[in-house]
């Protein structure tokens, strides 16, 4: 028979690991939520024009790294490579703008890029995603920012830094990039082969190539800081007032673009210590043309979105450890026919109450179902046997402390939940 393996860049996230990803998404959630956020879950694919569209072509995500497929109804579709594209869909076709503005919405889930698969980095991998959606005040940005840095704290990363950029509007932008492509102009025969193309199709990406000969003309190039028109240039200084005012150390990174084509005006990543060469966990911005290029009303946005294997792993890493999941405090084990049936009903009962029940499958001697209850970590082991049906009461054994009592069966449920595992 062949041995199957889950595909090159996937992973299994198995039951020891799960406490993790509760607590990392536990927190997530509970810091979108006090900033008033509510969720929304959209579909996993879309029609392939609207990533084409809203992300750009010409970008890597379109160009290299979609997973795109004809249905049996002939419509191209793409698993989605990122979140904003489709929540933007949504707000557009169920008439989101009705509601109170701005309206803040996170999401969950899995998100696939043919990528080259390295440490954290995976070709299926699963985000929190966050947005604001109608408003263009540089406070919602300053709110998006300032939840993702208090995640990161909030998990142990250490030395957390902005990098922040302004790539400008529809205003400013194209005057900068006819700066930009007449200096690359001056320097094609020193660029890589995936920077011309770049010239051609999205001329920012230039700034964020990590070829090793591109590096002196990127060094070079003009910024775009010193290029912004009077609002964005009120924008991010504002932004950096904000900043200031938390107390979030930034760095001003004239080369940060993100690569996606949609961004305008504010472009960020929270870079961490200790974490190895990748120092980078997250990255976002605004895109205040978005909504209008994928069919809706002009409608400001800002959004971040957050790679939940990258946490886990960085935080094994580091050390940090992650509350673990509760497991079932009571293990019922039974001798015979009558005490099995005995045995079900009560885990029935007490999982109705609450109380997590391991019950012993089988039938098998006493020895090892309390092997059994010892590997499960139980902090009491139920015994049901002919002779406690019949006298009507059952043995129960403390496996911490190694001692046991005899417990009314008709009191038994009342006892297990007046004496919660910190004791008897």
């Amino acid at each position: 028979m062949p041995r199957y393996q889950r595909p090159t860049g996937t992973l299994d996230t198995l039951p020891e690991d799960q406490h993790y990803w509760d607590h990392v998404c536990a927190r997530a959630r509970r810091l979108a939520e006090l900033t008033g956020f509510e969720r929304i879950d959209i579909p996993i694919f879309e029609a392939t024009e609207l990533f084409a569209r809203g992300v750009g072509e010409g970008t890597d995500i379109v160009d290299k790294e979609m997973y795109t497929f004809t249905d049996k109804g002939g419509s191209p579709l793409t698993l989605r490579p990122e979140f904003t594209a489709g929540v933007v869909r949504a707000y557009i076709e169920n008439g989101l703008h009705v509601r109170p503005q701005p309206l803040k919405l996170y999401s969950f889930g899995p998100i696939f890029r043919y990528e080259r698969p390295q440490a954290g980095r995976y070709r299926q991998f699963t985000q929190f995603n966050i947005e604001i959606l109608g408003e263009q005040d540089p406070l919602a940005d300053v709110e998006v920012m300032a939840l993702v840095w208090d995640l990161y704290e909030g998990l142990g990363f250490r030395d957390l830094e902005f990098q922040l950029n302004s790539t400008g509007c529809l205003r400013c932008r194209p005057g900068y990039v006819a700066l930009l492509a007449a200096y690359y102009a001056e320097h094609r025969a020193e660029i890589c082969e995936d920077c011309h193309r770049r010239l051609e199709r999205s001329p920012l990406r230039v700034l964020d190539c990590k070829a090793e000969q591109c590096q002196p003309v990127i060094e070079g190039a003009p910024h775009f800081l010193d290029h912004l028109c009077e609002e964005c240039a009120a924008h991010f200084k504002t932004l950096c007032e904000y900043l200031d005012l938390l107390g979030k150390r930034y760095v001003i990174n004239h080369r940060l673009v993100r690569g996606l084509d949609y961004y305008t005006k504010t472009v960020f990543e929270v870079w961490a210590a200790g974490i190895g060469a990748q120092a980078a966990v997250c990255g976002g911005g605004r895109y205040d043309g978005l909504i209008e290029l994928l069919g809706g009303a002009p409608t400001p946005g800002v959004g971040v979105a957050v790679g939940l294997e990258r946490i886990v792993l960085v935080m094994k890493g580091l050390g940090v450890e992650a509350p673990p999941l509760l497991k079932p405090p009571v293990f019922l084990a039974h001798l015979g026919p009558q005490a099995r049936r005995e045995a079900l009903r009560l885990a029935d009962v007490l999982r109705q109450e609450g109380v997590g029940v391991w019950i012993a499958f089988g039938e098998r001697g006493l020895k090892s179902q309390l092997r059994e209850a010892s590997k499960r970590d139980v902090r009491y082991a139920v015994i049901l046997g002919e002779e406690e049906l019949a006298s009507g009461v059952a043995t129960v054994r403390d496996m911490q402390a190694g001692e046991q009592v005899s417990v009314e069966l008709a009191g038994l449920v009342e006892w297990l939940i007046a004496h919660p595992p910190t004791g008897l």
